[in-house]
């Protein structure tokens, strides 16, 4: 929603500031411009980039119209859903947790926890983890060194679909600067039909590089910052799970793991002991 808002104003602003100080509208549409900038930006994207990554990318674009995918309440579902592993572990004993990460849409733990399930990445962590301990004889330090080796490489699979769009913001300044040369060129084949056919080919030009500039500081800049920060989010979530289920490994009561957890949590989202301790007794 806030993405959406951003890019009215972005445009409004624009629009409106241009109108005040004068400008036409119409001045702005230049279509060969506009198929020059966004043609070869496409372009060169797709040359950059494979299609499994293209595809993650409309997918993690699309994403920023929604919602984050963490919140507090995401994180209290969390916070609850571990309690109720651990505390099962504890009486039932650790291989009738086999059951629940083998098959985690069935579990009849996991399955009450569609925020949780909705996140293939920490469904997987998790699961592989607590299979990990299941097979025993890892000590904690060698758990959470290979926790921390999961999680790197996640990072760094996610962290591809930014830096791409990143890319590509800082390619359209210049992609604005060629389609601007090209109208020069233009100019220049008609400059003997007079200043206001030259001064209407020089106005052309130069909207290459104003939509160059835009799209790279107020389009596809921010969108690609606000992909960054939601995949920060998403990491704290996963370090979350790494920090419960480490005190979990180690031997410790229920409440105090997800203690673990709940203390990796961002104070911005972290729920209270208060509003955890009431929320798992539900």
């Amino acid at each position: 929603m806030f993405v959406i808002i951003g890019v009215v104003l972005v445009f409004g602003a624009l629009l409106g500031g241009f109108m005040v100080a004068g400008g036409n509208p119409l001045a702005l549409i230049v279509p060969a411009e506009y198929i020059i900038i966004v043609g070869v930006g496409i372009g060169s994207f797709l040359i950059s980039n494979p299609l499994p990554v293209i595809k993650k990318i409309i997918a993690r674009a699309l994403a920023t119209l929604k919602p984050p995918k963490v919140s507090k309440p995401a994180y209290l579902d969390l916070l609850k859903m571990m309690y109720e592993l651990f505390q099962f572990a504890k009486r039932e004993g650790l291989i009738a947790l086999e059951q629940h990460v083998e098959n985690p849409e069935s579990s009849s733990i996991l399955s009450k926890y569609p925020t949780f399930l909705a996140n293939h990445h920490a469904v997987d962590f998790l699961c592989d983890t607590l299979k990990v301990v299941l097979s025993g004889g890892v000590p904690a330090h060698d758990l959470e060194e290979l926790m921390d080796l999961d999680l790197e490489a996640l990072h760094q699979e996610e962290e591809i679909i930014p830096s791409a769009v990143q890319t590509l913001a800082d390619a359209f300044p210049g992609l604005g600067i060629v389609a601007a040369v090209l109208g020069i060129i233009v100019t220049m084949a008609s400059i003997s039909e007079g200043a206001e056919a030259v001064g209407h080919h020089v106005a052309g030009a130069l909207v290459g590089t104003f939509l160059g500039v835009l799209l790279s500081y107020g389009i596809v800049g921010p969108i690609s910052s606000l992909m960054t920060k939601y995949l920060t989010q998403e990491a704290k979530y996963l370090q979350a799970i790494k920090a419960a289920l480490l005190s979990f490994a180690k031997g410790a009561p229920a409440t105090v793991a997800i203690e673990y957890g709940r203390r990796a949590i961002d104070p911005e989202l972290r729920p209270t002991f208060k509003e955890t301790e009431e929320n798992i007794k539900r």
